[in-house]
């Protein structure tokens, strides 16, 4: 398991691309004899949830926390009384400033492992969804969120995929399995993320929270959001972005990266 990592400042952007890693090769050899069927039952038995909490390759540990720390210039911070308070890094700065990050969500290995987890075809959220991929920065002792689902937008499944990044806290994820299966008896739970720990679950069924972190404590968290459906009705994308905006990611960060993935996507179309 890779070790805490400080964020002590800006380093230069360049560093989150630095170290190059292979990460379907990394996941690869990290992932052999992990029997992911077996593993399937015990997702489903928890109503679709599962942790592991040592599961990034101590290489890619590295990385991301690198990278944390070189896009700490591009941290949305946000606060919403009651309920949230830290900042965010959506996707598309992501894509501008740590492209491993976007490499290591579109892992073929990575997404056939999930999928088998999921017990179907996950896809990638489309390129104007700012939560694709994103990082979550508590730095202000208070930082934290309240209970949640992450709600899906879309006409399919979104699933969660929760990773460590840095962790000097004592911000625990608290959770409740079981909320949403009637007649089911709800089962509580808490744990922390070390570096390099996964936690997957199906967006929709899973009640979650981020307790407020302490004096002097540092936690930075990376989600990866894959659907089973990318189809969304417009009425929803707009009370989608609108929220991403308000929440976490600010209106620049939000609506421009989206006119640049539209206009990305043209040229492409194009070419």
């Amino acid at each position: 398991m890779a070790a805490a990592h400080t964020l002590s400042g800006a380093l230069p952007q360049s560093l989150a691309a630095s170290a190059c890693v292979d990460a379907d090769d990394a996941l690869r050899r990290g992932l052999k004899g992990v029997d992911a069927r077996r593993l399937r039952g015990e997702f489903v038995a928890q109503g679709s949830f599962l942790h592991r909490e040592v599961f990034l390759p101590d290489a890619i540990s590295a990385q991301l926390a690198a990278a944390a720390t070189a896009l700490l210039p591009a941290v949305n911070r946000n606060y919403i009384p009651r309920h949230k308070r830290g900042g965010s890094v959506s996707r598309h700065a992501i894509d501008r400033l740590a492209p491993a990050i976007a490499a290591l969500y579109r892992s073929p290995v990575l997404i056939d492992w999930l999928s088998t987890l999921a017990g179907e075809r996950l896809q990638l959220s489309p390129p104007a969804d700012p939560h694709a991929y994103a990082l979550y920065y508590y730095t202000r002792a208070g930082d934290h969120i309240g209970w949640h689902y992450d709600t899906s937008y879309y006409v399919g499944r979104r699933y969660t995929v929760l990773l460590g990044v840095i962790d000097e806290s004592s911000c625990r994820l608290d959770y409740e399995l079981h909320t949403r299966e009637p007649g089911a008896a709800v089962i509580p739970g808490s744990l922390q993320i070390a570096p390099g720990g996964l936690v997957f679950f199906d967006g929709d069924k899973l009640r979650h929270r981020i307790t407020p972190l302490g004096e002097n404590e540092v936690r930075v968290s990376l989600t990866f959001e894959y659907v089973t459906d990318p189809g969304m009705r417009p009425w929803r994308r707009v009370i989608s972005n609108f929220k991403d905006a308000v929440a976490y990611f600010g209106f620049r960060q939000v609506f421009g990266g989206a006119a640049r993935a539209r206009a990305a996507a043209r040229d492409d179309a194009r070419e």
